[in-house]
């Protein structure tokens, strides 16, 4: 898997934060890269701990093309994958001028996606949502939190009013899933298609 963008490929942004739910971070980025994408990731400091604690220190960000080759196989090589600090608001993605045509927050933290709301642009992922949001390019928030309160709810509400848009953490069955990983698949498959792509992670519904 390469470590440099390439010219031509679509880039998209996703940006890993401290909600639970890693899995679906993991098969989102590796779903990406077998698109053959370039995608820049930001982890925050708990997106960081997050890989560790629920994949294993396997997923530890300077082992991670190593893990999804070896989670998810060799398709992961036909894209490439560039790491960002989350400190670094210098980076291209804080700019509206850079091709990145959308962006997914999986999962994304309550304390992220108020950051979102409100226009904070505290951090690299606040700043790149931000970016999203005033360009009118597609913004993903797979938040991952149950029970919601008020305040949640409404934050919600106002990143939806911007143009983003929220995608719960919240796996479906009627394609009769075995394990832990088709559920994963289903999140990451609708996170895909709300970015635009075709994909064969989940069986479409029949009727």
């Amino acid at each position: 898997m390469s470590n440099e963008p390439a010219v031509g490929r679509r880039n998209v942004a996703l940006a890993v934060t401290g909600a639970s739910g890693a899995i679906y971070a993991v098969r989102t980025l590796a779903a990406l890269l077998e698109q053959g994408c370039e995608v820049d990731v930001v982890l925050s400091e708990f997106g960081r701990r997050l890989l560790r604690d629920e994949m294993g220190e396997a997923a530890a960000v300077d082992r991670l093309p190593a893990f999804l080759e070896e989670r998810y196989g060799a398709g992961v090589r036909k894209g490439s994958l560039v790491l960002h600090s989350n400190r670094d608001l210098g980076a291209k993605l804080a700019s509206g001028s850079q091709r990145c045509e959308g962006m997914a927050i999986v999962p994304c933290s309550m304390k992220t996606l108020a950051g979102v709301a409100h226009g904070l642009s505290r951090t690299l992922v606040e700043r790149a949502a931000d970016v999203m949001l005033k360009e009118r390019r597609r913004l993903v928030l797979v938040p991952r939190e149950t029970p919601m309160s008020l305040p949640q709810l409404r934050n919600m509400v106002t990143c939806a009013e911007a143009g983003a848009i929220v995608l719960p953490a919240m796996p479906a069955f009627y394609h009769q899933p075995r394990t832990i990983d088709d559920l994963a698949d289903f999140v990451a498959g609708k996170i895909l298609s709300v970015l635009g792509f075709e994909h064969h992670l989940y069986p479409s519904w029949k009727g």
